[in-house]
């Protein structure tokens, strides 16, 4: 659901931008209160679990379309809501700035519907108010499952809004609706069954992490070296190998796209749209989670069959653990300039 920055206008980018900057200003300024030591590695581990878990599409199956895991709710189960919103926009920022998927003006969209939606909608007032504190198998499964279907579909009617106040008129509102609610429906349940085996997975391994995430609590003194660890592991798995097994076929929006206007690529018109296309070349050095093809390379003949799979590919791995370290230290500092915030204003304070 990584939008381009053809699919919406510069009003909007901008109203967008500004929405996504007011709401990180107030989760800085609320974490603080459950920011320490222990949250800081937990931000980092987790940002870069959801950076390589969103290389891997799954293949919804009798559409020919795919998906992939937002994230937002994850971060919300396992850090709250407000360093949930933090991880998942240094997420979305590394993506965007160094693999060009997202668009820079679509940044704030992206951040909004895929990490607003889930953390300060879905996480509060359905999973909080499905779990009730009574942890337990059934209910983390039921919660999650329900909690990522109802973020996803708020998520995808935000772009098809997006899009619409855009005055993107090759894609209609009422055919576009149509097409995005059910795709990311499937999408959604996907997503709950893999929110719900993580959240099980932490909870039968250190079940206080969820309870004090859920209630603003900070960590403490709770050792939370194995979760780490094992955040770790599956984050360096996932990114350099299971994502060469990620599906071909087009997500779920360019899909959408394809059945309404016949193209998953709108042409962008504008200066800003062409500035911000140039600037995303130049920092974007694993464009597409892959090397850079030189000039003189060739393009690919068309004819020369189906794409292998899995695509064991060079490149891709090197995206998968670039940019899950370069995740890491982002949202890692961002904790960390938080925790100091907290500090100096203790200081001062006292």
């Amino acid at each position: 659901m990584h939008m381009a920055d053809a699919l919406i206008s510069p009003v909007v980018g901008g109203a967008m931008w500004a929405a996504t900057a007011g709401v990180a200003a107030y989760s800085i300024k609320k974490v603080q209160t459950e920011m320490d030591e222990k949250k800081i590695p937990l931000m980092g581990v987790m940002g870069a679990f959801i950076f390589a878990s969103q290389m891997i599409n799954f293949t919804i199956p009798a559409t020919g379309s795919s998906g992939h895991i937002g994230g937002g709710l994850i971060l919300a189960i396992l850090l709250g809501p407000y360093a949930g919103f933090l991880t998942i926009a240094s997420v979305l920022a590394i993506q965007a700035l160094f693999f060009a998927d997202g668009g820079l003006l679509a940044y704030g969209c992206n951040v909004f519907n895929m990490g607003f939606f889930s953390c300060f909608i879905a996480y509060p007032l359905i999973y909080k108010v499905l779990m009730k504190k009574e942890y337990s198998t059934t209910r983390i499964f039921l919660a999650s499952v329900l909690t990522a279907v109802i973020g996803l579909q708020l998520g995808a009617f935000g772009v098809v809004l997006e899009t619409l106040f855009s005055g993107k008129t090759e894609l209609p509102f009422g055919t576009f609706v149509l097409l995005m609610q059910p795709i990311h429906l499937a999408i959604g349940v996907v997503e709950g069954l893999v929110t719900a085996a993580i959240a099980t997975y932490i909870w039968n391994a250190r079940p206080e992490i969820m309870e004090k995430a859920s209630s603003g609590e900070t960590i403490g003194n709770i050792s939370i070296k194995k979760v780490v660890a094992g955040l770790v592991a599956a984050a360096v798995v996932t990114g350099a190998g299971l994502s060469w097994f990620a599906s071909s076929n087009p997500d779920g929006l360019e899909w959408a796209m394809i059945k309404t206007a016949g193209t998953a690529e709108l042409e962008a018109t504008g200066g800003l749209h062409q500035q911000l296309s140039d600037l995303q070349s130049k920092t974007a050095f694993l464009p597409d989670y892959s090397f850079k093809a030189s000039e003189e390379e060739p393009e690919p003949s068309g004819g020369e069959g189906e794409e292998a799979w899995p695509a064991v590919d060079g490149g891709t791995s090197t995206s998968g653990l670039v940019g899950g370290s370069l995740t890491l230290i982002l949202a890692a500092l961002v904790g960390g300039g938080i925790s100091l915030m907290k500090r100096r204003k203790y200081r001062i304070n006292s």
